[in-house]
């Protein structure tokens, strides 16, 4: 099963390790190293070029890829409790 994330970005269920609120996480210091690092190393896929709401950490074959939505969290998290919105 796959999620949309948005912009025609799907990413395989069991491979999210995390979804995430932008807003509350990127408070963290350790989490704006962690998106800079990221970023540096072209880690970062964006769903659209809106303002992020989101973002979903996932596995690749590479290792782990991070991917800005403009779909709330919590939205992302319903479609994946209720597959019948994917």
């Amino acid at each position: 099963m796959f999620l949309h994330v948005g912009n025609n970005k799907n990413i395989r269920v069991r491979d999210i390790i995390g979804i995430f609120d932008t807003d509350n996480a990127t408070l963290s210091p350790v989490t704006k190293q962690y998106l800079s690092r990221a970023e540096k190393n072209g880690l970062l896929d964006l769903a659209r070029q809106d303002v992020p709401k989101s973002f979903v950490l996932y596995r690749t074959k590479e290792g782990c890829r991070v991917c800005f939505s403009q779909l709330s969290a919590s939205s992302l998290w319903g479609r994946i409790k209720d597959p019948s919105s994917l």
